[in-house]
């Protein structure tokens, strides 16, 4: 029952994979952008950052 990728991954083509890639790093640093204009020290802040730090790795869990 196992076919090389991690269990219950999201697999992509390549192409596919490059613009959902870019996709989610420009939503990233928007995120994390928005939280540092809202006051990094604050609760936004931390909340835009930490889901824009989340959204730029969202890639890393999914096979090419």
């Amino acid at each position: 029952m196992t076919d090389g990728h991690a269990s219950g991954g999201v697999t992509l083509s390549p192409r596919q994979y490059r613009w959902l890639d870019r996709a989610t790093k420009i939503t990233g640093i928007t995120l994390i952008a928005a939280g540092l204009e809202a006051g990094g020290g604050t609760t936004t802040g931390l909340v835009l950052a930490t889901l824009g730090v989340a959204c730029g790795l969202a890639t890393v869990f999914i096979s090419q």
